[in-house]
């Protein structure tokens, strides 16, 4: 059988001597243990002949046949060896047959006390063979990972060299194991008091070592000074650690930790309860939990110590066991103190209570395992039972849901009968020809890996199934006949070369142990089946239960729910926040910027910032509306917080709690660009820094942790005893640093922005000056807001197949994610690579359309393959995202499924490394990758591909580029931008806005509203009235028109738009009193106007509607909503001459055609958005650009109503303002009311007035100057027909929209 390539080249390296075993300063504990031992102490499942007996299997000898060889060569044979006492075994070696070709390849180790009872020992906790030798003469040697504590030492044969048969040498190294041991019948225990110490001591460690049969009883009581206890309970095979303070749960607290499983399997089980202060410490075997203790708790000063049982002279403790401890105890210490060993020496200080015998009386209770679907065990039937009377009782334990146990043919009734688990319910089945004639259940959650008891008895007439007697339950019936079985019983399930109808199993074979079988109340001999002496079996382990507890140590990790099998385990993971088979990745994102790449709007999203990392993930507001994307997290009191003078204090503190955790808060302060916090102070004779002796009235304290004492305001910086006003020489006292220090009896404040990310977040708050009669004041601290993630954009791009970054090695033992972008033009080369011994792990684009994980953790080298349909080096960028764990490996690429490689079941589990980490290349510098790598992260931890970039020859930071990945993300005839560190739509073009372009512009319109956008005024005509028209205006014609807009309103007849042209020509978009879509032409002042009509009704709804026109000289296309296309033709005249204006809700014009001038002058009523006229959008420059050329009459909001959906419930929780200029005194008391003072309402009076007089003269000015343009005309050329958003129209007046409207939305 070929082994793992790791454990065989290290055990090479191991065929010289041992070295000293455990740490320097040791005892050594190496000497071989064999060769000085009598034949006697050998044993074997049987020799080929005297000369090939067990007594020969000793390395390096050449007694008898040169070594050990068994009758046959099969895996039920055995090498057992008897070291005489209890022994630390450190390692063993393997040799073949002298002078033959018979040696081992592989092989399994048992060990044991008694001789009974085996353990196999387990590499990594699940890897049990041991690879062996070559050939026959060099002896191998394995060093064990665990040492063992046994006297017997059992070796069985896995696989052989296939032309020889089974031969063997072995030796053990080791050295004498001495120990105190105590046993405890279950009504014995031992008592000591103890003397008291002097003094406290910060650290106290309780050690021992207990072995047991039974699930249930206390190993250890001890009591404190003051009512404290410290208990160890053994309940259902676990261990409970229990500390108290009071003599029950009313009068005290309580702490409870659990650790350990299957601690009932009568082998030795190693505790360990340590406390450092107010950290307490417990192991059990290779498992430590840490964890905090209350402070009440944290002082034991034990007084009394009992063992066995709990003894508190007769009070009644919460904390009590079913039982007292039945099994031994070994080496107690407590503090250095052996207290079994004061026991023997019959110490005044203890108090023996029963027969508690100081060594180790052990029951012999032989188990079986059934390990898979081929396992059975085959007995013969009592003699007693062809009269009807059957007794058949046994023990199992299982993980599984459903199994065989036991079963038997029914002759006189030509029947069969089941015995078996269902949904963990043990279950009857009577059957014949093919037909129940009986089905009992009992019992429940019988899948636990704790021992049950079965019984299945049936005297004449009455038939019953019993679960653990007792405390189980019980089921029986009546039946008409009398129940005979054949001449065999079949456990667990069936022989497979069975083709007879003797066994028949139409249900899962049983996988786990049983013990204790017994017919009629006679224990059946299971070593006797062992030595075929009696009934046959197949694929069993006999005296040993091989059960695993595979969730005891749980390989789920962010609190997924462990459930397990016989041979596997299952990580639920529902609720966590995370997936895969071991609850590894996050499935959410690791900041807002992520969610905005995404195509997402502001919203509540869930942030997880280290990713596959310890911290938890939290709820974060993103608010993807400004122009950055901004991570906004609350805390308890963001509102303006009155503070008014209080006599009886002379300080108000306010703390923070934010609504993130601490190392959330950290992570995401730390991979932002920036982040910013509002502190505003409002003040009325209430000073804030400056004292005269210098120190500050107010502070507060800010940064990571507990956060450190800051003296600066909002706007000023760390250190500087200043706020905004002082660093900019505007302070209301020039004497000052702040306004609020000038003492003034009128409201002022001082606020700003804290923007250095060390201060930040603000925890907590003090006011000093707030005392004083007439002092008032306000504070607001605001939430903490940070854009920008540094890891998504982090890039570096490889312009050599050479060139390569190298970080320190990567540390994914048990469970590595690696994640990143790529986008290259090449068609091959290694993105990662991370080496070891024999050990490694790459990611590889191996050829344009297939990327490859490969790993090996000493399985044997691993690949999981991903095939693209398209190309992957098209130069855009792809992700990547590889996962391997302990059930595991899994590979996705884009959104393409995942492929995954399932893991061995008991193979090696840790990856080890020790070779730097390298990316873009390899060590060997071959198969190097050519192209950009970006936001590289490995277990949630980015790292700074552009920092190693700048410092790496062949290796350049940052990659641009993205608009050909990305620029799709641009909506709405939005324009990708490309920038040095990310990408930008540009929505100049389009009628939308938003960082995507998507966010719609919308208006609400009342009946005398009126938004007029001028194409161009006519200043050569007004300069020169001489002039042809034609000869001015001929060049400003237009061949077609693209047109969008929504709207929504109940009014018709109602205009929604006109376009107007110097030649009286127009365009208008009208509702008919019918409800109905009308689009009135008139291309040609002599003729009458042509009314396109559609023949969709109910515009006029009150519901949103969405109109598209488009005109190709005499062709025009309209389309509402979703209905089909409506086509027309038109017959006047193909040109639009000389456009004027673009007028939506009512028009001012005169020289309106008269069927057209009653309905101007009602205006529109409703919402308008998305108004598109060619390249321009009329209604996003009323409300976002003032300085376009648009005249607005009338009230204009701009509002959500365009919108199908509900607005945003958020879109204003983020929205803070401050004051323009901290150094200006407030218009009036900015707090909770609205007083003001005299002198502030003058003020603003004033400042109002003159803000009023400056705009007059603004829009004076403007005037005069736009009459004085130059007045050029454009013909429309080469226009072609499409159905796409976007229509070719080139003009004077898209050249001013473009240049007026040059707004751009950043994704940073």
């Amino acid at each position: 059988m070929p082994l793992g390539s790791k454990t065989l080249f290290w055990i090479t390296a191991q065929i010289a001597l041992l070295g000293s075993y455990g740490t320097s300063g040791e005892e050594v504990c190496d000497s071989p243990l064999v060769s000085n031992l009598p034949p006697s102490s050998f044993r074997s499942s049987s020799h080929l002949s005297s000369s090939h007996g067990p007594g020969f299997a000793k390395v390096n000898r050449r007694e008898g046949a040169g070594g050990w060889s068994p009758l046959s060569s099969d895996r039920y044979q055995w090498l057992e060896v008897d070291l005489e006492r209890r022994t630390q075994i450190t390692a063993v070696a393997t040799q073949g047959r002298y002078g033959s070709s018979d040696w081992l390849t592989a092989y399994l180790l048992m060990f044991s006390d008694t001789g009974h009872n085996w353990r196999q020992y387990r590499q990594e906790g699940s890897i049990g063979a041991f690879p062996g030798n070559s050939n026959a003469d060099s002896v191998v040697q394995y060093k064990l990972q665990q040492s063992v504590i046994a006297r017997y030492l059992r070796l069985i044969p896995l696989d052989w060299n296939p032309i020889g048969r089974i031969g063997l040498r072995l030796e053990i190294y080791g050295c004498p194991y001495t120990s105190d041991v105590a046993s405890f019948d279950g009504s014995s225990s031992l008592l000591y008091r103890m003397t008291p110490r002097p003094s406290r001591t910060a650290r106290e460690i309780i050690s021992l070592k207990f072995k047991t049969l039974r699930n249930s009883g206390t190993l250890l009581h001890a009591e404190g000074q003051r009512e404290h206890s410290l208990t160890l309970v053994l309940e259902k095979g676990k261990l409970l650690l229990h500390l108290q303070q009071g003599l029950s749960l009313s009068s005290g607290s309580q702490h409870v930790v659990s650790l350990g499983s299957l601690l009932d399997d009568q082998h030795w089980h190693h505790v360990e309860v340590e406390r450092l202060s107010a950290h307490l410490n417990l192991t059990v075997d290779k498992n430590t939990q840490q964890f905090h203790i209350p402070a009440e708790l944290s002082h034991w000063e034990i007084h009394q110590l009992s063992l066995g049982a709990l003894q508190n002279h007769g009070s009644q403790r919460s904390v009590s066991s079913k039982r007292n401890f039945h099994g031994c105890l070994e080496n107690l210490v407590y503090n250095g103190f052996n207290l079994i060993a004061l026991a023997k020496q019959n110490s005044h200080q203890v108090t023996v209570s029963g027969n508690v015998t100081f060594s180790c009386a052990e029951p012999i209770s032989v188990a079986v395992t059934f390990t898979g679907s081929q396992s059975f065990l085959q007995l013969p039937g009592a003699t007693a039972w062809s009269s009807g009377v059957i007794s058949v009782a046994l023990q199992f334990r299982t993980w599984n849901k459903a199994g065989l146990l036991l079963t038997f043919d029914l002759p006189q009734q030509q029947g069969v009968a089941w015995l078996y688990l269902s949904e963990a319910r043990l279950c009857l089945q009577i059957h014949k020809g093919g037909k129940a004639l009986l089905e009992l259940s009992a019992g429940s959650g019988l899948n636990d890996g704790q021992w049950h008891s079965v019984e299945l008895r049936s005297r004449q007439d009455r038939l019953t199934i019993a679960v653990d007697k007792d405390e189980g339950a019980t089921t029986h019936t009546s039946t008409s006949f009398p129940i005979t079985t054949g001449s065999h019983l079949f456990f667990g399930g069936c022989p497979a070369e069975e083709s007879s109808q003797e066994c028949r199993n139409p249900f899962k074979s049983f996988q786990g142990c049983m013990r204790l079988l017994t017919l009629d109340n006679q224990p059946l001999n299971l070593i006797k089946v062992q030595q075929r002496l009696l009934g046959n079996y197949s694929h069993l382990q006999i005296d040993m239960c091989g059960i695993i507890d595979r969730c005891s140590s749980s390989h789920c990790e962010h609190e997924g729910r462990c459930t397990q099998s016989w041979s596997t385990f299952h990580c639920n993971c529902s609720n966590s926040g995370y997936r895969g088979a071991t609850c590894h990745s996050s499935i959410y994102e690791q900041s807002c910027e992520v969610y905005k790449h995404k195509g997402n709007v502001s919203g509540h999203y869930y942030i997880d910032v280290d990713g596959s990392g310890p911290i938890k993930p939290q709820l974060i507001y993103c608010n993807m509306t400004e122009e950055k994307t901004w991570m906004v997290i609350q805390h308890n009191n963001t509102e303006l917080t009155r503070v008014r003078s209080s006599p009886e204090g002379n300080q108000h503190s306010a703390h923070f709690d934010y609504s993130s955790e601490e190392e959330q808060l950290a992570d995401i302060i730390s991979q932002s660009e920036h982040c910013e916090q509002e502190l505003s102070y409002h003040c009325r004779r209430s000073r804030l820094l400056n004292t005269p002796e210098g120190s500050p009235f107010s502070w507060w304290v800010g940064g990571p942790g507990p956060g450190q004492v800051q003296t600066h305001w909002g706007g000023g910086l760390p250190g500087s005893h200043q706020c905004a006003c002082g660093l900019q020489d505007s302070c209301l006292d020039p004497k000052h640093y702040c306004n609020c220090d000038a003492d003034y009896d009128q409201w002022a404040n001082d606020s700003g922005l804290l923007t250095h990310k060390e201060t930040l977040p603000v925890r907590s708050l003090v006011l000093g000056d707030i005392q004083r009669p007439r002092s008032e004041a306000a504070y607001r601290v605001g939430p903490l807001r940070c854009h920008g993630d540094k890891n998504f954009w982090n890039a570096a791009f490889f312009d050599k197949e050479t060139s390569y970054l190298h970080f320190p090695t990567f540390h994914g033992e048990l469970s590595a994610d690696i994640s990143f972008l790529f986008k290259t033009t090449a068609s091959s080369g290694v993105f990662l690579e991370n080496l070891g011994i024999r050990d490694f792990i790459r990611i590889e684009l191996s050829s344009s359309t297939e990327v490859v994980f490969s790993f090996d953790v000493g399985n044997g080298p691993l690949e999981v393959r991903v095939e693209a349909s398209v190309p992957l080096n098209d130069n855009r960028w792809h992700s990547v995202r590889a996962e391997r764990n302990v059930k595991e490996a899994s590979l996705r690429v884009d959104e393409l499924p995942a492929a995954t490689q399932e893991a061995p079941a008991d193979g090696h589990i840790h990856l080890q490394l020790n070779s730097q980490l390298f990316i873009g290349g390899t060590a060997s510098r071959q198969k190097g990758f050519l192209g950009c790598i970006r936001s590289l992260q490995l277990n949630g931890v980015t790292l700074d591909l552009e920092e190693r970039a700048k410092i790496t020859p062949g290796v350049r930071p940052r990659c641009p580029g993205h608009c050909s990945s990305y620029g799709l993300l641009c909506q709405n005839q939005g324009r990708c931008v490309e920038r040095s560190n990310g990408f930008s739509c540009d929505c100049s073009l389009s009628a939308y806005t938003g960082a995507f372009c998507h966010r719609e512009v919308s208006a609400s319109f009342k009946s005398h509203t009126s938004i007029s956008y001028t194409f161009k005024e006519p200043y050569e005509l007004s300069r020169n009235s001489s002039a042809l028209p034609f000869s001015i205006y001929s060049d400003m014609t237009l061949r077609g028109e693209n047109i969008s807009l929504s709207f929504r309103t109940s009014q018709s007849p109602a205009l929604l738009l006109y376009v107007s042209s110097f030649y009286r020509e127009y365009l208008a978009l009208l509702i008919s009193k019918h409800d109905e879509l009308e689009v009135r032409y008139k291309l040609h002042k002599s003729r009458a106007a042509e009314v396109l009509g559609s023949r969709v009704r109910n515009l006029a709804n009150g519901k949103l509607h969405t109109i598209t026109i488009r005109r190709l000289a005499d062709t025009v296309s309209v389309q509402i909503d979703h209905n089909p296309r409506e086509d027309f033709n038109l017959t006047s005249d193909i040109e639009f001459n000389a456009i004027k204006s673009l007028v939506m809700g009512r028009v001012h014009d005169s020289k309106l055609d008269p069927e057209l001038a009653s309905l101007a002058s009602l205006g529109f009523t409703g919402c308008l958005s998305a108004v598109h006229f060619n390249s321009i959008s009329p209604l996003k420059a009323a409300l976002l650009h003032p300085d376009s050329p648009v005249i607005i009459t009338g009230p204009l909001a701009q509002s959500s109503c365009g919108s199908s959906t509900p607005a945003n419930p958020y879109a204003a929780e983020t929205t803070h303002s401050l004051s323009d200029q901290s150094g200006s005194v407030d218009p009036g008391q900015p707090l909770v009311n609205a007083i003001r003072s005299d002198s502030a309402l003058i003020g603003g009076v004033i400042a109002v007035v003159i803000f009023v007089a400056v705009s007059a003269l603004a829009i004076t000015a403007r005037l005069i100057y736009r009459r004085k343009e130059t007045y050029q005309n454009q013909e429309v050329k080469g226009v072609q027909p499409g159905d796409g958003p976007e229509f070719p129209f080139n003009s004077q007046a898209d050249s001013h929209n473009a240049s007026s409207e040059n707004q751009k939305e950043y994704f940073i």
